[in-house]
């Protein structure tokens, strides 16, 4: 499958490795097959895969002095091998959109194309991977005309919002052959984060002519902003936690570190790509807008805090915090958050780094956030809190014998245990950010690119050839949930006309087909009377 090699093809790019970039692209010509008899994940194959694939053909398209290659083959443009090879590749993941609902099965097998529900979690999708495969496949749709590409993955986006959850925050796992959610569990952690960023870069994907997926984003953000943030304590950070038991339950101080992709989406979805600056000379900033940029700033600190209160510099895989009692709420007011200092320790008290969560597997997401923050604000802080991380990422996560990078067995053991485990994203994202992160503003601007979640790099692009959103939101209250359509008396009347008029004809029917000894058995319905109905079969899948 050569999955670090295509999801680190766009990277090579990036950073002009042409010599490493001619040796993969001569593995994908001869090489990569995806006539595979054995199932794949769906989320990961789509977003590592297929993106990866699809942001080479864009960046060696689009940027041809970007690692330029001289071993096409004559007459044979080259870059329609990562088209090509990523076309093939979408036919057969398309075969897990077959369900009763049209939510993605969790696992598809290549060569059969037969989806396969999840092994584990009663079988159902995590909502994040099935509404996480929209930016891939719409591109492909714009590329090559096919429209079944986009309606396959537009369609998931409508079923999940057809469940009319309160205030935009979905539980994280979701049957395909229903297409109703499985339990309560709402976080922006694991199974739930990329579904809320797929929301508002889908609505920036089609150069803001989508208008039903920021009327979602901004629908979510406030449920967010209501239900999801606590303050720490003494220090007060700002804590995006999560309720396993629905909205009415808990809320739990728990943060994994793949929630801090979120303050530079929030970041990204108040200027749309453009900086501060630009967005207020634009008339287009305003107090909805200060306001996700201050919590975008306070979420980034926090996530920063991660790293900085470890021995090693690098975060953990989850983090919960200290909230006192009660807990301090948004809604109990503003509280200015204590400054990040490495000659104080008061601070540090607020983060709890439990044995079993205090791994490091390289993760990108707040290398992220600090570089769409640092390119919207321009602030300097979050190039020298990145150069930081940077480091203690080569200190203490390189292999021995320049064997690469790897994941660390405990963020503060010095020296640590290193695992022998280097994921595909420390190259597709985790180094890319940082790349990014230290280059010039203008290359590959955010108000002109949409980055989907592996970090692989598409174009914002106009409706065209025929795409268009082909559903609309259902009406909803104010807290989201969808409205029961409205009967007025007239309808009722009518229904209740025909419904008599179909009985009586019924009954003619059944005088004149009946034995005539048996007519006097026949029962007679009152014009009013509804006939006997059967009991409604379970729903099966709850």
């Amino acid at each position: 499958m050569g999955w670090i090699i295509v999801d680190a093809l766009d990277t090579l790019m990036l950073m002009n490795l042409t010599s490493r970039l001619s040796q993969a692209r001569e593995w994908i010509s001869t090489t990569l097959d995806y006539e595979q008899d054995h199932e794949v994940n769906t989320f990961e194959t789509t977003i590592r895969m297929l993106g990866g694939l699809l942001s080479a053909h864009y960046l060696s398209t689009t940027f041809p002095d970007m690692a330029p290659l001289t071993d096409d083959d004559k007459g044979s443009p080259g870059e329609d091998l990562y088209l090509e090879k990523a076309a093939d590749l979408a036919d057969r993941l398309l075969g897990a959109f077959e369900s009763e609902s049209g939510i993605p099965y969790a696992s598809v097998n290549l060569k059969t194309l037969k989806g396969a529900p999840s092994h584990v979690d009663d079988g159902a999708s995590s909502t994040a991977e099935a509404a996480t495969l929209q930016l891939e496949f719409r591109y492909l749709a714009m590329l090559t005309g096919e429209k079944n590409y986009w309606d396959k993955a537009e369609k998931v986006i409508q079923i999940i919002d057809d469940n009319g959850v309160e205030d935009g925050l979905v539980p994280i796992f979701i049957y395909a052959n229903f297409g109703h959610f499985k339990g309560d569990n709402i976080r922006l952690g694991s199974r739930g984060d990329s579904y809320y960023e797929y929301l508002i870069k889908q609505y920036l994907q089609t150069s803001k002519q989508e208008p039903i997926y920021l009327d979602m984003w901004n629908q979510a953000l406030a449920g967010v902003r209501k239900h999801l943030l606590v303050y720490s304590s003494p220090s007060h950070f700002t804590v995006l936690g999560e309720r396993p038991n629905g909205l009415s339950g808990a809320l739990s101080p728990k943060m994994d570190h793949l929630v801090c992709f979120m303050p530079g989406t929030i970041a990204l979805g108040a200027t749309g790509g453009a900086t501060v600056e630009e967005a207020k000379k634009a008339g287009k900033w305003g107090k909805k807008e200060e306001e996700e940029l201050n919590l975008a700033i306070e979420l980034t600190k926090t996530c920063w805090g991660m790293y900085k209160v470890t021995a090693t510099g690098l975060a953990p895989e989850i983090t919960f915090f200290e909230t006192g009692e009660p807990p301090h709420m948004p809604q109990d007011g503003n509280f200015a958050s204590a400054e990040i200092d490495s000659n104080s320790e008061g601070w540090k008290n607020d983060y709890i780094i439990k044995h079993q969560d205090s791994h490091n597997l390289q993760r990108p997401e707040t290398v992220e956030t600090l570089f769409y923050m640092w390119r919207i604000t321009g602030d300097e802080k979050y190039r020298d809190w990145g150069w930081e991380m940077f480091k203690s990422f080569v200190i203490y996560s390189a292999a021995d014998e320049g064997a690469g990078f790897t994941s660390l067995n405990n963020v503060n053991e010095v020296p640590p245990i290193l695992r022998d485990n280097m994921e595909s994203f420390w190259l597709a994202e985790t180094l890319k950010y940082f790349y990014l992160l230290f280059s010039p503003q203008d290359l590959l601007p955010l108000d002109s690119v949409v980055i989907n979640t592996e970090a692989h790099i598409f174009p914002r692009f106009e409706l065209k050839r025929g795409l268009k959103t082909g559903w609309e939101r259902k009406p909803r209250g104010a807290d989201g949930r969808i409205l029961a359509k409205p009967t007025n008396s007239k309808e009722k009347g009518e229904k209740k006309d025909a419904t008599s008029s179909k009985q009586k004809d019924k009954q003619a029917e059944k005088k004149d087909t009946t034995d005539p000894t048996e007519v006097s058995k026949t029962v007679t319905l009152k014009p009013t009377e509804k006939p006997a109905e059967g009991k409604a079969k379970p729903f099966q899948g709850r």
